[in-house]
């Protein structure tokens, strides 16, 4: 890998340039949305709620809500990325190019993971302004973050692959990642749920990044923090063995 890591970096620095270059358009909008759920959520509803978990209800929806903005961002990020190099025509530049696949997918989710880490830190700065942020565990803070953004980086790149259209680029997101998101214990405590609900809600993988995400801050877990890691690894591996298949086998990217 040594050896192609000029290739690596260049490919970074793409990415990392094609969405600083815009970044009002990038970086502003989430953390506006974001400070918004932070009003309306927490300073409005949060108070009629009450706590969650033994915290406030403010200081419970923070991890999630940094969560979510990670996790949209990264997807976006290389989606949108990708699919305009194939659109364009000058993705064939770099699969005809002496670098091995499996750069490019990295250089690809890199670029969706540094986006999704600095939307994510504005997003916390942004969350220090209506609580005091206490940090539970530093490194399952770290960990969770990297592989979040790297799963979800990874699943833009499979939604690019298979893109036809640029319409094709939103419908996983609006059907799918929203849903998901939303149901995915941000808002609220598992326990609140009736057991049936509880049981369906394990099959979404998402619950269980924003429960690691959340005992990094707070110490509270819905879920068990090992399963949630299994979970998460196992989303890595799968989904980065699904990109490099169809990469290599050239679907949706050779006519």
């Amino acid at each position: 890998m040594f050896n192609y890591s000029i290739a690596l970096k260049s490919i970074l620095i793409k990415e990392c340039t094609r969405f600083l270059r815009i970044w009002v358009q990038t970086l502003v909008p989430p953390a506006i949305t974001m400070t918004l759920y932070f009003v309306i959520f927490g300073s409005l509803i949060g108070s009629r709620i009450g706590e969650m978990g033994g915290f406030s209800y403010m200081e419970f929806i923070v991890p999630g809500l940094i969560m979510m903005s990670v996790i949209t961002n990264s997807y976006s990020n290389v989606a949108s990325s990708f699919f305009s190099a194939k659109f364009q025509r000058n993705i064939e530049e770099l699969l005809v190019a002496p670098v091995p696949n499996y750069i490019i997918v990295l250089g690809y989710i890199g670029g969706g993971m540094l986006r999704g880490l600095l939307v994510g830190a504005i997003v916390t700065l942004v969350s220090m302004l209506f609580v005091d942020i206490q940090i539970h565990s530093y490194l399952t803070l770290v960990i969770t973050v990297l592989l979040t953004a790297m799963v979800f980086s990874l699943a833009g790149l499979i939604n690019a692959i298979f893109a036809k259209t640029f319409d094709d680029i939103s419908i996983i997101p609006t059907f799918v990642l929203t849903p998901l998101t939303y149901l995915g214990g941000v808002f609220y405590s598992l326990t609140l749920l009736p057991d049936v609900w509880q049981t369906v809600s394990q099959i979404n993988p998402i619950v269980y990044m924003v429960n690691a995400f959340r005992f990094g801050f707070l110490g509270i877990s819905d879920v068990n923090l090992s399963f949630a890691f299994t979970m998460i690894i196992s989303f890595v591996v799968v989904f980065f063995a699904i990109t490099m298949y169809l990469i290599n086998k050239g679907t949706g990217l050779r006519s």
